[in-house]
Order: structure tokens, then C-alpha cells, then sequence
């Protein structure tokens, strides 16, 4: 795929979660956290040229794409969406299947990878990153950038998919964006994203809040799906959305791991466009 395609993909990957009803999360229904649609739309528009920049390296993408969006938009957007997307970039300028350039991607990921990502998930400071006793993000990488993510991966659904080739976006994401075909594309987003929601506890709101909250909004999102009718238009779905996500914000609970997942599988089905339409 042409670089320029790539980069089309993302921006309207972007685009495309903002505007779905994305239960805690900010979208074009309701700000949060502090945050506004802006903020995220200013943050893609930074990022999307690194994240394409043809024949980069994965971590020179991520480190580019990262210190872009923080000046663009003044505060960490999308470091979790740079993490994820920016293998797939990669991905998709080889010929053949994308989840298969994504495996041999992640097997050729070096040390330079690994310096370059620390230094950005560094400048981004995560809310709720703990520090690491022998592989810290705050010092010089020591370890290959999939080895030192298959460590933080039990607490961290984004380093997880780097040590499991991305199958959370594959098994969950893009499977429930397939099931959802004909449906429109902004219920296609909300399908998505409750599914990460309800599949398992949120790594950012494990981070801030604890693993018990996070479980706990997981079981509540568990419960809200089979009350959604993805295929109903706008008002029939976020009449059971809306209140699940005015309660989320009201509780300070931002699921922005699943919302980066969602992102990603929006991206990845742009980029797999033979199987997939956005």
C-alpha cells in the first residue's frame, strides 16, 4: 500500500472512533476527562505523516508520531493508537496479508525499536505507568522492544498484542467489525469497542484505579451488550450507551485502551480493504 494511502487510513481511522458513541470515552456525543474531539483530531493530524513515512523503522515512526501529537495537542492523545498502529503501518507497504507482514514486522523489531519507543512512551508519560526494576521506560533500553512489551504485556493489553501478534484486534476487534458488515459505520465503532470493553479489564483504568475497577467496568460492559442493537439507528443504541457512558465519566473511568484497540481495528480493516470496508 502507497504511503499516502496509508496515512489516508489512519486519519479516517481516527476519525471514524471519534465519531461513535464510545462508552467513557471522548467522542462527538461528549467530551471528558479533561479532553475534547479536538484534541484527538489535532493529535491524528500530527502523527499520521510519521506513522506513514515510508521504509521507517516501527520505533522512528512511534517516536516521531508521539512527539508530534504532543505538540500539536499539548497533552498525550494517542500514544496508545501510536503503539498499535504504527507496526501495522509497516505492515501494509509489504506486499501480501497484512497479519502475516505484521508477524515477520514484529520479529525484525531491534534494539533502536526499543530505544525509540522508550524515549516516546517516556515524553508521553502515561497516566498511571508504573516503573520497572530491571527494564524501565525512563532509561536506556536494554532488551529488544517485543521482549521488554511480552513483560509489561500481563498488565497491559497494548504490550500484549506486540507479544502475541496483535490477536486481541484480530480475534476480537476485526471479527466483531466483520460480524457488523451492512451495519452503519458509526455502530460498526460501537460494536467494536464494547466488545474490547466487555472481553477484558481495561489497562488504563487498571493503571489509575486498580484491577478490581477495572473488572468491575468489564462485567458492566459484559451485561450492556446483549442490550445493544448495533444494527438500530443512533437513538435506539446510545439510549443504552449514553447512560453506561455518563457514568464512566462521572466516575473519572476513561477505557482508553479499548478505544486505542478500536482505532487500530479500524485502521488494519482500511489497510486490509481486499476483506474489509471502512
Amino acid at each position: 500500500m502507497r504511503p499516502v494511502g496509508i496515512e489516508t487510513a489512519f486519519r479516517a481511522a481516527c476519525r471514524a472512533e471519534l465519531d461513535a458513541l464510545k462508552p467513557g470515552n471522548v467522542h462527538r456525543f461528549g467530551a471528558g476527562h479533561g479532553m475534547e474531539v479536538a484534541h484527538f483530531e489535532r493529535a491524528a493530524d500530527a502523527a499520521a505523516p510519521f506513522i506513514a513515512a515510508p521504509g521507517a523503522r516501527v520505533g522512528v515512526r512511534i517516536e516521531g508520531a508521539v512527539g508530534a501529537s504532543l505538540r500539536a495537542s499539548g497533552l498525550n492523545a494517542n500514544l496508545g493508537i501510536v503503539l498499535l498502529c504504527a507496526p501495522l503501518a509497516a505492515a501494509a507497504e509489504r506486499p501480501g496479508v497484512l497479519r502475516e507482514n505484521l508477524r515477520a514486522v514484529l520479529a525484525g523489531l531491534d534494539m533502536a525499536d526499543a530505544e525509540a519507543a522508550f524515549r516516546a512512551i517516556a515524553a508521553a508519560s502515561p497516566g498511571g505507568l508504573g516503573r520497572h526494576p530491571e527494564h524501565d521506560v525512563a532509561a536506556p533500553a536494554r532488551i529488544g522492544l517485543v521482549a521488554a512489551m511480552a513483560l509489561a504485556a500481563g498488565g497491559d493489553r497494548i504490550a500484549a498484542q506486540y507479544a502475541t501478534d496483535f490477536a486481541d484486534l484480530f480475534g476480537i476487534g476485526l471479527a466483531r467489525f466483520g460480524e457488523m458488515v451492512g451495519a452503519a459505520p458509526e455502530a460498526r465503532t460501537e460494536a467494536v469497542h464494547l466488545a474490547f470493553l466487555a472481553a477484558f479489564p481495561d489497562s488504563h483504568i487498571a493503571r489509575k484505579f486498580g484491577i478490581e475497577t477495572a473488572e468491575a467496568v468489564r462485567a458492566e460492559a459484559g451485561a450492556l451488550l446483549p442490550q445493544v442493537d448495533f444494527r438500530a439507528p443512533a437513538p435506539a443504541r446510545h439510549a443504552v450507551l449514553g447512560p453506561f457512558d455518563a457514568s464512566l465519566k462521572a466516575r473519572g473511568l476513561n477505557p482508553g485502551t479499548s478505544a486505542d484497540l478500536t482505532v487500530a481495528t479500524l485502521f488494519a480493516a482500511a489497510l486490509s480493504a481486499s476483506r474489509f470496508t471502512l
